[in-house]
């Protein structure tokens, strides 16, 4: 799959394309479908399948103070997207001169002039334009208009809901990273580097991988059974805190992961942790027999809840 900047017009080979176009933060099950129609007209149209998606996030844009948010980074959504079968993701920058755009000029520049797209696949809530003017009957008749064919897939219902990122970022906030993998058809990842730290998990027998949230969605700080996914293609279980550590000082906020039956150095490595199952929240021990004991505990129920799954 080809990687391209949005700011400016795609190779010839990819003009004419199908368009699903979102943020699709999170690549869930209501994005796939998005996705997938497009990849279903593409194909029956002997067209490439494109996906067109914006960065940073308009939120991000507009609010730039709000909480982290963000479900994936690029690169997993680049990654989810390949996997899917889709030929190209365009990054559309968004930035000043994208938000002054009126719906018209959005749709005639950056659809028509730089992607000249034949089909564009949206859901049902997709918004485009300066005060968000556009929606789907916008886009509809601007297709008319200027030569694509505008498409609306209905939300995908789980459970009584409708499938979305924010109701994923619900899941996760409360401890639920199951029902959040429902949604998102596995389990919630975070991707980074593992970093060298105080080393204090070793002096307790659990030498840890630390790594930093970055620009991730904050879930419920605790002890969580995960899987880590190396650069090797290798899957590890374990079992990670994910908070601030109020056992020592100062408080740091990592995503500390210990695998078992694992020794390896991973420092400088980038690696993805999966958070599969909640234990416990985080709490403050006063002795570190007193933390030894409670981490050889959840440890061993990490270790069935990863059994089970």
């Amino acid at each position: 799959m080809e990687r391209l900047d949005g700011g400016s017009a795609v190779p010839a080979h990819l003009r004419g394309g199908i368009v699903a176009l979102g943020n699709f933060d999170g690549y869930h099950l209501g994005h796939q479908a998005v996705v997938g129609r497009a990849i279903e007209r593409a194909r029956a149209e002997g067209r490439p399948a494109l996906v067109g998606t914006f960065d940073p996030h308009p939120k991000r844009y507009f609010q730039p103070q709000s909480d982290w948010f963000r479900l994936t980074t690029m690169d997993q959504r680049a990654t989810f997207l390949a996997e899917a079968g889709v030929d190209a993701l365009i990054v559309i920058p968004f930035d000043a001169e994208l938000a002054a755009l009126g719906a018209r000029e959005f749709a005639a520049e950056r659809l028509t002039d730089r992607i000249r797209a034949a089909g564009v696949v949206t859901g049902g809530d997709f918004t485009f334009g300066k005060g968000r003017s556009g929606n789907v009957s916008t886009l509809a008749t601007l297709g008319a208009e200027l030569g694509f064919v505008a498409e609306t897939v209905p939300p995908v219902m789980a459970g009584g809901w409708v499938v979305s990122s924010s109701r994923i970022r619900e899941h996760l906030r409360a401890a639920q990273p199951r029902e959040a993998a429902a949604l998102l058809t596995r389990p919630f990842r975070i991707a980074g580097i593992v970093e060298k730290g105080a080393q204090l998990g070793r002096t307790l027998s659990y030498p840890t991988a630390n790594m930093r949230l970055a620009n991730y969605l904050r879930p419920a700080y605790g002890i969580y059974a995960v899987r880590g996914r190396l650069a090797d293609g290798r899957v590890l279980d374990g079992v990670a805190n994910l908070g601030i550590r109020p056992s020592f000082d100062p408080p740091e906020e990592l995503l500390e992961s210990f695998f078992f039956n694992f020794s390896e150095d991973l420092y400088g490595q980038a690696i993805e942790i999966e958070l599969i199952d909640y234990i416990r929240p985080e709490a403050k021990f006063d002795d570190l027999a007193t933390l030894k004991a409670q981490m050889d505990r959840d440890a061993a129920h990490a270790r069935e809840m990863l059994a089970e799954v």
